[in-house]
């Protein structure tokens, strides 16, 4: 049986997504900061999973390559503490390769709670002080550029002062005044911030705008300051940007971006991290084994109550599944070549197999004949049986979604043989 060779793959698919050198990160690797277990937690539709679906979360993220993770804001009172305390510990216990950070306003009263843990558990832990920094949400508080500049030196030297790595987030960057972002990130940075954080909030931005902050923050501010300061990504999916946002922000030059997963998060929730990390992949950006992720968002599922839509990319229940026929037709002849690979890629983007799935073909009123002699031969029947061909065409013909393998087994049996 003829199969493609890698040569011949590559004249199969031409990918107008990489034309002009797109996505050449020169050598950069993407890194990644989960904040399913702070900001995810934040959505009004979530569950607060128990302590061990958290950690068994923080196990899987390391699984699919997230070395950063946000493990709670303990600034927010006892409980969180202790869930900040159990998950730095099973860090250090389980020598998990995942850098925790606490998110905290910027007052000294939410970091210290993070350098007592920090201390305690023999771990640093970096302090993501956040505030304010649009001119809507300035009007709003009452907030004076003195007051906040004095908040931000305040907390971000006794941070540093405590030992802590600092992360200074600007809260709603995508709409606050250049001079603002100017001033903020040089007080933080001249106190010890060694990352920044440009922080859609209300997902306000478009890629377009993304790409401007970047340049304009690693242009004006970042490398004037003669330090060597890394840059995170935070985003909101409120127009359903979230992941073209973030990749346009990586290709700009930030060093990590922020994401859920599921994308859950505040109101419509944040970038999605399981579809990132796919794109990613898929651009060439990562090489690594993929086959973890579906049981991250699996358990993501099962600990915040979110379902897991039938339509969502990879993990949802039709993501390789169809009933076409023409659909069907062609993933059936790729597998008569013999060439799983074929087979993979014909009718999809994106590979099943990555992610230890596989194409699926189902039966219904969209359905040539091709499906229903696929379906024969994955069930044992013979495929070239005419009367169970008949009985099954003629069903699909009548009904009105996809027939269960259970109707389809009864109906086989209706004709014998």
């Amino acid at each position: 049986m003829i199969k493609t060779s890698d040569s011949s793959r590559d004249a199969l698919i031409y990918d107008w997504n990489v034309e002009k050198r797109a996505y050449d990160l020169g050598g950069r690797k993407p890194e990644f900061d989960d904040e399913t277990l702070r900001d995810g937690l934040q959505s009004p539709s979530v569950i607060d999973p128990p302590m061990e679906a958290k950690v068994r979360l923080l196990h899987l993220m390391a699984r699919v390559g997230v070395r950063a993770a946000d493990i709670g804001l303990p600034g927010a009172g006892p409980k969180v503490v202790e869930q900040v305390r159990t998950l730095a510990r099973e860090i250090v216990d389980q020598d998990l390769p995942i850098d925790p950070n606490c998110a905290a306003r910027t007052v000294v009263a939410d970091i210290q709670p993070i350098v007592d843990i920090s201390q305690e558990v023999g771990l640093p832990i970096e302090a993501a002080t956040f505030i304010g920094s649009s001119a809507i949400r300035q009007f709003t508080e009452g907030w004076t550029m003195d007051k906040m500049l004095r908040a931000t030196e305040e907390a971000v030297t006794f941070a540093v002062g405590q030992g802590l790595p600092v992360m200074y987030v600007t809260e709603d960057t995508t709409r606050a005044q250049p001079d603002t972002l100017r001033r903020l990130y040089a007080a933080a940075i001249e106190c010890g911030a060694r990352r920044i954080c440009l922080a859609d909030t209300t997902g306000h931005a478009t890629p377009a705008g993304v790409r401007a902050l970047v340049r304009f923050v690693l242009e004006e501010i970042v490398e004037p300051s003669g330090e060597a300061v890394k840059v995170d990504w935070h985003g909101h999916r409120d127009r359903g940007l979230g992941i073209a946002n973030c990749l346009a922000a990586i290709e700009a030059g930030v060093d990590r971006v922020h994401a859920t997963a599921l994308g859950i998060g505040e109101r419509v929730g944040n970038a999605e991290m399981d579809l990132l990390i796919v794109n990613l992949y898929l651009l060439g950006a990562l090489d690594q084994d993929l086959s973890g992720l579906v049981e991250y968002c699996q358990a993501a599922s099962e600990a915040t109550g979110v379902p897991i839509p039938a339509s969502y990319p990879v993990v949802g229940s039709d993501a390789f599944r169809t009933a076409t026929g023409v659909h069907a037709a062609a993933i059936i002849k790729a597998r008569k070549k013999g060439d799983a690979w074929l087979a993979d890629r014909v009718y999809s983007s994106v590979p099943a197999g990555v992610f230890g799935l596989a194409q699926r073909i189902e039966i219904s009123h969209v359905s040539g004949l091709s499906n229903v002699k696929c379906w024969l031969e994955e069930h044992g029947y013979d495929p070239d049986d005419t009367a169970k061909c008949d009985v099954l065409f003629a069903a699909a013909k009548q009904t009105d979604r996809v027939l269960t393998d259970e109707e389809c087994h009864r109906l086989v049996a209706t004709v014998g043989g």
